[in-house]
């Protein structure tokens, strides 16, 4: 963990620094877990609830109380009009947790509190994230050229990224295989989107299904191996909650 060269906190949302605004933050509504998704079901004559968990957690509020301590008025029409811009979920940093990432959704406006003659202002600012808190040690692939392992060092099952070089072949990781023909020069399987791509167009090749799901991987070590292709590598995309 790196040491902050500046006096104050900060977060990069969507590539883009709030530091490069004058807009510094505190990090108290960072630490906060999603709930799981799960149904509660009343039946009568029976003692207690019967519970279904979905399999999933859900989204989660994340506030950051921020300031501007100079330049206010200037500033925060600029800010407002960067964070205002968005659509959908980008990536969101913050210097508390400079190992992780979120995506990250806003959608909630500014109310903003300002000082006698506007010199500075503080307001919240409140993202709609997905639910993990995904590690940047889990966006560096790791290349197999036989088959070997790969250690999940959390406590939730990963989805990973995993890209085949060559035409055709199969993939098990776990126990779970998935079997591709008609490639050109790679392909990638992506077991979050469960889908099968060549760069960012969607191909039409004959994906094969062992146990009709995408693998995942399950915390700790977990074994790897292929046939077919020349080198794959899995970029895990840990996460914690």
């Amino acid at each position: 963990m790196g040491l902050n060269p500046t006096p104050f906190e900060y977060l990069t949302f969507d590539g883009k620094n709030s530091a490069d605004f004058g807009v510094w933050i505190s990090g108290g509504g960072t630490y906060n877990a999603p709930a799981r998704d799960v149904e509660m079901v009343s039946v009568p004559g029976r003692n207690g609830d019967i519970s279904y968990d979905n399999g999933r957690f859900q989204n989660v509020a994340v506030t950051y109380p921020a300031f501007i301590s100079r330049k206010f008025q200037h500033r925060i029409d600029d800010f407002r009009g960067w964070m205002c811009s968005h659509i959908g979920y980008k990536r969101l940093e913050d210097t508390y947790h400079p190992e992780e990432y979120r995506l990250a959704m806003y959608k909630s406006g500014l109310d903003v509190t300002t000082t006698p003659r506007n010199l500075a202002g503080s307001f919240d600012l409140t993202f709609e994230c997905k639910p993990q808190r995904f590690l940047k040690s889990g966006e560096v692939p790791t290349e197999f050229t036989a088959a070997g392992k790969i250690y999940n060092p959390t406590y939730y099952p990963a989805k990973p990224l995993i890209r085949c070089y060559g035409t055709s072949g199969s993939v098990t990781v776990g126990g779970v295989s998935v079997a591709v023909t008609g490639a050109s020069e790679y392909v990638d399987i992506d077991c979050e989107l469960m889908e099968v791509y060549e760069g960012s167009t969607f191909r039409n090749s004959t994906t094969t299904l062992t146990n009709g799901e995408f693998p995942v991987i399950e915390p700790g070590e977990v074994d790897v191996s292929f046939t077919g292709f020349s080198t794959i590598e899995i970029t895990p995309n840990w996460y914690m909650i």
